[in-house]
């Protein structure tokens, strides 16, 4: 009779702790699946930059191609044309993003994801949303910086804000020749 009441007792502590985790989990989510929902400062970014649609203008403007950028988990950022007078500044302007973000299709095209913010100087912030920090070394082979990527342009599941996205991918990425 003990160890059945012992038993008892772990299973419904284990079962508390369960509907503790599972609340824990879904008060979670809920920032996340806002956050890729209207954004008011999304809105803003798309329309100061919407003409990066056609990735004509921002080569025009003196943007550059780097590789296609993707998780080591999945997901990507896609193909970023860096303006490297941008990068220079340190200024953040809404309508003068330091990178524009294009994930490649398969008929060869770039369809416009979403732009970043980077700078040198921080803590950085655009309308209220603190950027992120990237210590040295980084990947990318530079200093200390701050960044925001902002999905204007497509939908992402782990926010507005998140570095990579799951539905971009860089698996039809080709030299690009735009």
């Amino acid at each position: 009779m003990k160890m059945i009441s012992n038993f008892r007792n772990r299973l419904v502590i284990a079962v508390a702790m369960l509907a503790v985790c599972t609340s824990f989990a879904q008060a979670h989510q809920g920032p996340a699946d806002a956050a890729s929902g209207p954004n008011p400062l999304a809105d803003k970014v798309r329309a100061a930059n919407s003409r990066f649609v056609d990735v004509k203008a921002a080569t025009s403007e003196g943007y550059s191609p780097i590789p296609c950028a993707s998780g080591i988990t999945g997901g990507a950022m896609g193909i970023h044309y860096v303006n490297g007078q941008y990068l220079k500044d340190d200024k953040i302007d809404v309508a003068r993003p330091e990178a524009v973000m294009y994930e490649p299709m398969a008929d060869g095209t770039l369809k416009l994801v979403a732009v970043e913010y980077i700078t040198s100087k921080g803590p950085a912030s655009l309308d209220g949303q603190l950027f992120n920090f990237n210590s040295a070394p980084n990947r990318y082979g530079l200093g200390e910086f701050y960044e925001l990527h902002v999905w204007a342009w497509k939908g992402n599941p782990a926010g507005t804000f998140a570095d990579m996205n799951p539905k971009v991918s860089c698996k039809h990425t080709m030299a690009p020749s735009q």
